[in-house]
């Protein structure tokens, strides 16, 4: 099932940037399996993410891969953390095996993607 067209101008309103994985934690308080991540955006600065990528990532895997997020969501509160970005992947047959999107060649952190 497709979403709803949408126009150019709401594509430019998402803010989406490379960013790579400096830190990864179990966050033992969310309700489904996920990581506490915190990702180098360059420029932008380090922003944390709250990631159910714990189906196909091990969290030594995780450092140090660039990924892509969308980084202008409003801060959102999940138990007693914080995300501020979200990170993308796309979902397998089954929804908690998420792969996450990276760039295929190494680029400098902050980069938008348009």
């Amino acid at each position: 099932m497709t979403k709803p067209e949408i126009s150019w101008s709401d594509f430019e309103k998402i803010d989406i940037r490379v960013g790579t994985i400096i830190s990864v934690n179990d966050f033992e308080k969310a309700r489904n399996p996920s990581y506490k991540l915190e990702i180098d955006f360059g420029d932008l600065g380090i922003k944390k993410s709250s990631a159910q990528i714990t189906a196909l990532y091990q969290k030594d895997d995780l450092i140090g891969k660039q990924i892509l997020a969308v980084v202008n969501f409003p801060k959102k509160q999940i138990a007693n953390f914080f995300s501020e970005c979200l990170v993308l992947g796309v979902y397998g047959d089954n929804k908690s095996e998420v792969t996450l999107l990276s760039p295929s060649l190494p680029v400098k952190n902050g980069l938008e993607v348009g």
